[in-house]
């Protein structure tokens, strides 16, 4: 009987042991599914000082930086509507098109028509509420389609999902996405 109860219990430690290390092996959400999340109130922030403030973003930053568009995005005087794309979206595209980081960041006219892209012409910042379905003319003058299921249709009939909306900035707003938009 003992070698009995001895043996159970061996069973059960290794089956709880073994449920443990399946556990910590299970899939967790990658970055590219989850929006970047900031700690600190970003309405009194510029559009690329909340890009800055989360590290989800750098590669957008440096992006911004390397184009020569950084100090014009900080301009208080206008309003933009940025849709950002996370580092994994980054890294998707650069795997897409087989270009490096390199190639992609030295090349400013493609770098500038990409991230003006990104960017909706507006007077006024363009939130979740104001969004319907239809083609939208972005700051790189090339069109986007919105789908009705609210999806984002690049020229290259490539679809992007929306992270997250309405991250409020002093210039506009961002709405975060998981993909590069590619102009044609």
């Amino acid at each position: 009987m003992k070698l009995i109860k001895i043996a159970t219990l061996g069973t059960l430690a290794l089956s709880i042991a073994g449920l443990s290390a399946c556990n910590n092996m299970m899939p967790t959400k990658s970055p590219a599914t989850t929006a970047p999340m900031h700690s600190q109130p970003t309405a009194n922030m510029n559009v690329v000082q909340i890009a800055q403030s989360n590290a989800d973003f750098s590669l957008l930053v440096e992006a911004l930086q390397a184009a020569g568009l950084a100090g014009a995005l900080t301009d208080t005087s206008a309003s933009y509507t940025l849709l950002a794309p996370t580092n994994a979206a980054f890294v998707q595209a650069l795997q897409e098109t087989g270009m490096t980081k390199a190639e992609l960041f030295t090349n400013k006219p493609l770098l500038t028509k990409i991230l003006t892209y990104h960017v909706l012409k507006g007077n006024t910042p363009v939130y979740q509420k104001h969004v319907r379905p239809g083609n939208y003319t972005m700051l790189s003058n090339d069109t986007l389609v919105i789908t009705p299921q609210g999806r984002l249709m690049d020229e290259n009939g490539r679809t992007t999902k929306i992270l997250k909306t309405d991250i409020a900035a002093s210039n506009g707003v961002i709405h975060v996405i998981d993909r590069v938009l590619l102009p044609k």
